[in-house]
């Protein structure tokens, strides 16, 4: 049995500037440090075999702190940064609304419509997290494995398990920072066990 735990990355600051990210940064805010440790501790009972992160050091940062002091190297895996987002990056949403409306109402309510030229379509950006999914699955079999990404990145690769079109990304529920979801996967058939999880948040405060 195989345990796919998969992280959206802490609040960045960038987040609360309501800024697209994309492979762009911003740092954690103090909140989203909170919330990372907070994390750690919820899942400190669980031993992990390995844990992967986007390169983006709003991800990598957050995947250090729940590793804490577990021995283990946070693994940077291309496959799961987040969607490039091009001359998006570090606008807001409303910037961005008057540069693209008709572009950026598909991002948000047709996301199986959005192609903007010589950028990532949401397919894919699933295609190729599913390449790191599917490389773990054949390589670890059994154990416990911990992914940390990003919204849009997380939520294709859930959307993929729930048998959903790309059509139907933006349905609830909605993947907050530092949330976890969990793929468990048995006889090769998947099985997801937590989606968008913030009870160690809550717990925290």
């Amino acid at each position: 049995m195989l345990n796919i735990y998969l992280v959206r990355h802490g609040e960045t600051e960038w987040n609360l500037e309501r800024r697209l990210q994309g492979w762009q940064d911003s740092n954690l805010t103090e909140k989203g440090i909170e919330d990372a440790n907070a994390l750690h501790d919820h899942l400190i009972d669980i031993k992990f075999d390995a844990i992967y992160s986007s390169p983006s050091k709003r991800a990598f940062k957050t995947a250090e702190i729940i590793a804490g002091e577990r021995k283990l190297e946070v693994i940077a895996d291309n496959n799961l940064r987040e969607i490039s987002l091009g001359d998006w990056e570090g606008k807001t949403t409303l910037e961005i609304e008057q540069l693209d409306l008709n572009e950026y109402y598909n991002f948000l309510k047709a996301p199986h419509l959005y192609n903007r030229k010589d950028l990532e379509t949401f397919a894919q950006v699933q295609n190729r997290a599913l390449k790191t999914i599917n490389k773990i699955v054949e390589e670890k079999k059994t154990g416990n494995v911990l992914l940390v990404t990003h919204a849009i990145t997380l939520k294709t690769i859930m959307t993929y398990f729930e048998k959903r079109p790309l059509a139907n990304l933006w349905d609830p529920p909605y993947i907050q920072n530092t949330s976890v979801s969990l793929i468990q996967i048995e006889n090769d058939q998947p099985n997801i066990l937590l989606y968008g999880d913030t009870s160690h948040i809550a717990a925290a405060y």
